[in-house]
């Protein structure tokens, strides 16, 4: 089964195309060093929650939006080189239109996936 990075990142609301230039560049690094899809989602209808949710986890500012993207590779080995080789890409270098410091990550294993082919 696949292997999926997950990300979510606070953007400012007014960087909603900044983010979009910079996350198809990122998509074409990511496709090109073995993920087999780039999703980035640029949050609409996130609640706020009684004991946690998306705008704490990343601490959120006024005038800022939660963006959800992930990435899927066809295993966590693919993914493991993948990303060893985007972090010495000299494409990577450069500024981002948000906060990495406030960025939450991780990899996950699939333990299930139900998309209908078609």
């Amino acid at each position: 089964m696949s292997y999926i990075d997950g990300y979510v990142v606070p953007v400012k609301a007014g960087d909603k195309e900044a983010y979009r230039a910079a996350a198809l560049k990122m998509s074409a690094l990511f496709h090109e060093f073995g993920a087999t899809r780039v999703v980035e989602n640029w949050g609409d209808d996130v609640p706020p929650g009684k004991t946690t949710d998306f705008w704490g986890a990343v601490k959120c500012e006024p005038g800022e939006v939660v963006a959800f993207s992930w990435i899927e590779w066809p295993s966590k080995a693919v993914r493991d080189v993948g990303m060893g080789k985007l972090r010495t890409d000299p494409r990577m270098q450069g500024p981002m239109p948000f906060d990495g410091k406030r960025m939450i990550f991780g990899g996950f294993e699939t333990l299930v996936d139900t998309a209908r082919k078609g």
